[in-house]
């Protein structure tokens, strides 16, 4: 076996992120977000991923480059995921021990004191009770239709026949999940009890018409593997009708509580139609992505590791006018260590420049109050030419993007969709200037989306330049997006899906002439995901070569290190307390080194399915900057884990001092900023 099989290997990596909850060193809040983390991934795995695997598991296709069917592949991952389940509950165990040794506890009913329980009782009936509607199942009053993710109390009830009956309590999701319960105790800093727990604690006075003989929780994971039809006439319709869709895919996973009653269970499965492989019985609580809510309440700061707040970058920050920094030299920005604000203001700056005639700009995911959008919606008010490309079909976030693009279009903004057939996922914002000497186009190029918010949770890189080529590259590339124009042939930058993976192959091959002629040789490349076949092959070729390769990969990685014909492959990956999602390429060159950067990761959706940019980085400051962080992160004996022969990861050996490459580039850009500061202020000699 030559591959590592996609599903596992991400299983591989949520079980490293699950490590993280796990670690005793990190503190209690911490841990419970991570776990919360998990949990969230684990949800959108069975929701995309599960669901693509049980539509193809009867396609009668032969087997992939891991040598097993759909069929055999889901059978793999639906036994992984029932035992990454059962180590999530038993990660949550270990922190709320933590957390209680804290003062902080999640109790059940048989734990309230009798002060507790009466403030409970008042509590349901006067502000839970109104809202919570139990939803009978007979002849006149079919099973409801109950949202993805949804928690519910399944009820059995006996009629005066002595037949079952059945009805569905849903807990609402409007309401609070762990409701505080007071204490009443100077050594307790807080106390929650789970929302189900009251509920069903109260069953016999939602549903008092019938004695209930068995209840129980239940969750419905619906599928999500649903996408937009890009023939239809009006994509925003379409996109409009697939969200509708999608909230209604079948259930592809239902997750019961432990001991669930046996009828109430066949009752749920032929109302849902679900099928039995699809059945998980917890121990422990359910809809653990909800902790997270806990994890960030402000008056339990003590109880999770101070997050690293973003410094102005030392370069941009000595400037008053960013278009004169960026004319200056090429500009980088390295965030949640460099602060987005760098990159609202570039923004921002184009808007209110009466220079400025134009901004054109790619968006893939924005946060729900973008600074960017407001900067976008300014420009067009104040009357110059504003082209967004806003991407619909971004899954999980349509809705959001829909609402952006009909703000933007009542702003005066010239909107588009991008191509059919392609998502657009290329981070590329262009200004065009009126200058004195004529006209300039000033660049900013992204690893990352154009979101504030995931900007102070993931690693991403940018880079500001005004080259000519680069401009009349991104010119070229937006003329592509919006008109009837065949794609062109860029100076500078590689595009997908028409040159990536060309590029890519070229590159490597040059790599094993190099290697061939005795010639410096070596790659090296950071990105989220490594999947694409034709790309791990040829990685293999070099390895047999001896050029040697080094890859930081986040998540999933289908390439196998170690073996004869991957000797000289070596692969990690970095889990912490940031989402690394920066990518990063270096081929040594013969000694002179290319280095690029980009939105892409090295996966077939990536390189035929989507339009990407990378970009070569030809600043000789910034590319130094860039193997000095690439060299960092191979120093990291804190985050990184190690793929070994076997596909099996492990963490690196900390030896020596601890290193977090995450907190070590913080600190880094802390002080370049300190520094700078204190040379503005200083007194000139």
């Amino acid at each position: 076996m030559r591959f590592i099989h996609r599903e596992l290997s991400w299983l591989d990596f949520n079980s490293r992120v699950l490590a993280e909850a796990r670690k005793e060193e990190n503190l209690p809040l911490d841990r419970l977000n991570f776990l919360a983390i998990t949990a969230s991934n684990l949800d959108e795995f069975f929701m995309v991923r599960v669901a693509d695997l049980h539509d193809r598991r009867k396609d009668g296709n032969g087997p992939d480059d891991t040598g097993m069917t759909a069929y055999e592949q889901l059978e793999k991952v639906l036994e992984r995921a029932r035992s990454f389940q059962a180590e999530q509950n038993l990660c949550l165990i270990e922190i709320l021990k933590k957390l209680e040794k804290e003062r902080v506890s999640f109790l059940s009913i048989d734990r309230l004191s009798a002060e507790q329980k009466a403030y409970a009782k008042t509590l349901f009936e006067d502000e839970i009770l109104p809202v919570v509607t139990p939803l009978a199942v007979d002849p006149s009053r079919p099973f409801p239709f109950l949202l993805n993710k949804s928690l519910n109390i399944g009820v059995r009830l006996r009629n005066g026949e002595g037949e079952s009956v059945f009805a569905v309590v849903q807990v609402p999701s409007i309401l609070p999940r762990f409701i505080p319960i007071p204490t009443g105790s100077q050594t307790s800093t807080g106390a929650f009890l789970p929302l189900e727990d009251l509920i069903a604690h109260y069953l016999p006075s939602v549903c008092d018409l019938y004695p209930i003989e068995a209840w129980g929780l239940f969750r419905i994971t619906r599928s999500a593997d649903i996408d937009a039809d890009d023939d239809a006439d009006d994509l925003m319709e379409e996109m409009k009708r697939t969200i509708k869709k999608r909230k209604r895919g079948k259930p592809i996973r239902l997750e019961l509580s432990q001991g669930f009653d046996a009828e109430l269970s066949r009752f749920l499965i032929e109302m849902l139609r679900v099928n039995r492989r699809y059945i998980f019985e917890l121990d422990g609580l359910m809809d653990l992505a909800s902790l997270g809510r806990i994890a960030s309440k402000k008056e339990y700061r003590h109880l999770r590791r101070e997050p690293m707040a973003p410094v102005p970058s030392a370069e941009l920050s000595a400037y008053d006018d960013i278009f004169a920094a960026i004319r200056d030299r090429d500009r980088m920005v390295h965030h949640p260590y460099h602060s987005f604000d760098h990159v609202v203001d570039f923004i921002q700056a184009a808007a209110e420049d009466p220079l400025v005639l134009a901004i054109k700009q790619t968006l893939y995911r924005v946060s729900g109050r973008s600074q960017v959008i407001a900067a976008l919606e300014q420009a067009a008010e104040m009357g110059k030419q504003v082209t967004v490309l806003v991407e619909l079909k971004a899954r999980f976030d349509e809705e959001n993007n829909i609402q952006w693009a009909n703000r933007l279009e009542r702003a005066g903004c010239h909107v588009i969709y991008g191509l059919t057939g392609l998502k657009t996922h290329c981070k590329v914002t262009l200004v065009v200037r009126r200058e004195p000497t004529g006209i300039r186009r000033y660049l900013h190029l992204s690893t990352g989306n154009y979101n504030d918010v995931t900007a102070r949770l993931y690693t991403d890189i940018g880079m500001f330049t005004c080259r000519p080529a680069f401009g009349a590259d991104a010119s070229a590339l937006f003329n592509h997006l919006t008109g009837f124009s065949n794609p062109p042939e860029y100076n500078k930058l590689i595009v997908a899906p028409e040159a990536m993976l060309r590029f890519f192959l070229e590159k490597i091959d040059q790599e094993i002439r190099n290697a061939k002629q005795k010639l410096p040789c070596g790659i090296s490349i950071k990105v989220n995901s490594l999947l694409d076949g034709a790309i791990v092959r040829k990685l293999y070729e070099a390895s047999q070569e001896g050029v040697p390769i080094h890859l930081l990969v986040r998540g999933i990685c289908s390439l196998l290190p170690g073996k004869e014909y991957s000797a000289a492959i070596r692969v990690r990956s970095i889990v912490g307390e940031l989402l690394e999602h920066s990518r990063i390429f270096v081929f040594q060159n013969g000694g002179n080194p290319l280095v690029y950067m980009g939105s892409a990761d090295l996966m077939p959706r990536n390189l035929y399915r989507r339009v990407e940019v990378m970009f070569p980085v030809e600043d000789e400051r910034l590319k130094q900057q860039l193997l000095d962080t690439l060299e960092l992160m191979w120093r990291d004996n804190t985050n990184a884990w190690e793929i070994d022969s076997d596909g099996v990861y492990r963490q690196v050996p900390r030896r020596g001092r601890p290193l977090s490459s995450q907190r070590e580039l913080h600190r880094l850009a802390e002080e370049e900023y300190q520094r700078a500061q204190e040379q503005s202020t200083s007194p000139s000699k």
